[in-house]
């Protein structure tokens, strides 16, 4: 500890880059310790999205394919170094880089990426998962990984590219996640952080290595993937030219919780573990506690549980569809109006639409990747018995009512398979700043939320770079240091009778689906 000290007193601050890549957009936060504090900012953002094209396939047909432009968020990444040196100063102790669960590309030791990178939506994944489990049996599956069975898991998408690809693989060929990719290019070395390897499907859960049963089974060669590393871990460092070429020093590039939703939930200030429940809520909801080891057990499977890596625990949770369903909106609507709503306006005119209306389960697959999100829920409603909503406001108020409703079924299953009570909700990422759905979650868990940060995996990244260059000595003395830096706002549950109601109507419609 006053080796720690010493080195914090010995200079003005301490220097840290978080790149926080999501599906829809990127950022790049300066954070600073000093004497004094911590504090964060924003110095660069940048938005991107997955490109449709549509291609004929062996028999002539088109067909959608998806991908990332990589090389577009790169070329940001090193606008995101310019812009710290222009803003905050020519030296940085470390870099940590954290985005999206899935997707990767394989490379060649000359450094070729063979092939795009596919974009975890694409539809070449929708009949992979049955393509595992001939292979392997989920309950076998499961019990060594803890990860439930999503269309674009990891092991769908390298099975897929062995049986459809396996012709461009060349001898000494690595597969790189899709953060690691990015510190390829920064650094030269590929490496995964145990929390983005944990989501693959492809991780024993217990010994935190590449399950060689599950490769097996899936005939997927040990060799093909990278080393897993511990959060926190110093990986290498940049590159000396591209450290030129920005002006900066050679910073350390440290493996943080590089799956974002490790990074999130690292944030949130949880006071303890054992009761809170904690939504990372973006574009999708990550819904889950922090446990000590995997619950891999047949009711936790049952119920589609995960058991993702965390820093120094297991993040038990379930994804399920988040601000996606009003992101689709609000596009149909900007395609059809010419010009974009503000979010301001969308939540003024759900909270005047009729409460409970219809609700849809946000998770049923014709909400995964339709063309027009609002021909997807006026059909869902018809399917289901429900009268349509007729205003846009009453769709986005269906779409939050129904989240919030998801979440307590979720809750209830966690609670259930964890053995641990929930008392407390704590919402974090960018959804934390909507507070209409903060409430409608207080309201149909009866339960307080805290919300915030805004910003969580950016404050978690950064965390663990500190704790990497041992700045903390763990994540739990990281929790005053966010408590004074970040606005928390508290939600109190109200009408829960009315809520208790609507949840009856919505597991019925669940069960039915």
């Amino acid at each position: 500890m006053k080796n720690r000290k010493s080195k914090t007193e010995n200079r003005k601050s301490v220097r840290f880059l978080a790149v926080d890549l999501g599906a829809s957009g990127g950022k790049c936060f300066a954070g600073e310790f000093k004497p004094s504090g911590f504090a964060m900012r924003e110095i660069h953002r940048f938005a991107h999205e997955c490109i449709s094209f549509h291609l004929p396939d062996s028999a002539g047909e088109p067909v959608e394919r998806m991908f990332w432009d990589d090389t577009f968020i790169y070329a940001q990444i090193i606008e995101g170094l310019r812009a710290y040196r222009r803003e905050v100063a020519d030296t940085l102790d470390a870099i940590g880089i954290d985005a999206w669960g899935a997707d990767g590309q394989f490379v060649t030791l000359e450094g070729d990426l063979l092939g795009k990178v596919y974009a975890y939506r694409d539809h070449r994944l929708d009949t992979m998962i049955a393509a595992v489990k001939a292979r392997i049996t989920p309950e076998r599956i499961y019990a060594i990984t803890g990860i439930h069975f999503q269309p674009f898991n990891v092991s769908n998408q390298i099975l897929w590219f062995l049986q459809n690809r396996a012709h461009l693989l060349k001898p000494h060929c690595r597969y790189v996640p899709i953060p690691s990719l990015f510190y390829y290019y920064l650094g030269g070395i590929i490496k995964v952080d145990s929390s983005w390897a944990s989501v693959t499907q492809l991780m024993d859960a217990k010994t935190k290595t590449w399950s060689p049963e599950v490769l097996e089974k899936l005939g997927i060669p040990p060799e093909v993937l990278p080393e897993i590393v511990a959060p926190g871990t110093v990986i290498g460092k940049l590159q000396r030219r591209i450290a030129e070429a920005v002006g900066l020093n050679a910073a350390a590039l440290v493996a943080v919780g590089s799956h974002d939703t490790a990074s999130a939930f690292a944030a949130a200030p949880v006071d303890d573990p054992r009761t809170a429940l904690i939504i990372s809520s973006g574009t999708w909801s990550l819904v889950g506690k922090l446990v000590p080891e995997p619950v891999t057990t047949p009711s936790a499977m049952a119920a589609n549980l995960s058991n993702e890596g965390g820093i120094g625990n297991i993040r038990l949770l379930k994804n399920c569809m988040g601000g996606w369903l009003v992101q689709e909106l609000r596009r149909v609507w900007r395609d059809a109006d010419g010009r974009e709503t503000e979010w301001a306006e969308l939540y003024r005119q759900a909270q005047a639409a009729e409460p409970f209306a219809a609700l849809v389960d946000p998770d049923d697959q014709s909400f995964y990747n339709p063309a027009n999100m609002e021909k997807a829920f006026n059909e869902y409603c018809i399917k289901t018995g429900q009268r349509v909503p007729t205003t846009r406001g009453g769709l986005v108020r269906m779409a939050y009512e129904s989240l919030a409703l998801k979440y307590r079924a979720i809750n209830e299953d966690i609670s259930a398979a964890s053995g641990q009570e929930t008392r407390q909700v704590h919402i974090v990422g960018g959804g934390s700043q909507n507070e209409l759905l903060n409430q409608f979650t207080a309201d149909a868990l009866a339960l307080p939320v805290s919300a915030g940060p805004a910003e969580a995996t950016a404050v978690g990244n950064i965390m663990v770079q500190a704790l990497g260059l041992g700045m903390i000595s763990s994540l739990h003395d990281a929790l005053p240091i966010i408590k004074r830096a970040f606005p928390i706002r508290e939600f109190k549950p109200a009408d829960t009778a009315a809520w208790d109601q609507a949840y009856v109507r919505f597991r019925r419609l669940v069960e039915k689906d």
